[in-house]
């Protein structure tokens, strides 16, 4: 496997992020899931990771997406089923947390579901050494349809 930075506007990465869509629609209300798009994924302020296999084809995802100096946040981490459980997670996110320090941002933070079918993503952030906010983090709402996590990268 390989893991690199990519333009999210390729033909499977488009529809990795619709598996990814599929995914998390029954997992909460439609207005509990703050998904980017495609389009904005390729935006300045967004790297896309992507993992792809010894053919070549993408099997997992995750993005950076920069707020300010100080903030970075982790975005729309998908792993195909057939690949879940090689750590690719792991790795996808241990780039993330490099790149953020690359540009020096001292905080990563992320927001993910907190209904049933999310532990895996609850496991593999604590794994990684985030722990969970006492309340809504940027501007998402708060709301018992999210869990938010940070990270400090000051160390």
């Amino acid at each position: 496997m390989s893991i690199a930075a990519e333009t999210p506007l390729q033909d499977d990465i488009r529809a990795m992020v619709e598996r990814l869509n599929a995914h998390l629609q029954p997992l909460s209300p439609p207005q509990f899931q703050f998904q980017l798009t495609v389009e904005q994924m390729a935006g300045a302020d967004a790297t896309v990771f992507v993992a792809r296999d010894e053919a070549g084809a993408a099997v997992a995802m995750g993005s950076l997406k920069v707020h300010d100096t100080r903030t970075g946040e982790v975005k729309r981490m998908f792993c195909d089923p057939h690949v879940r459980g090689r750590g690719l997670g792991r790795a996808i996110l241990d780039v993330i947390e490099a790149r953020a320090r690359d540009l020096r941002l001292s905080r990563l933070v992320l927001e993910t579901g907190a209904t049933p079918g999310f532990e895996p993503a609850w496991a593999l952030y604590e794994g990684a050494g985030f722990t969970r906010c006492a309340s809504a983090i940027l501007d998402y709402p708060d709301s018992e349809y999210s869990r938010f996590y940070e990270k400090s990268l000051s160390s």
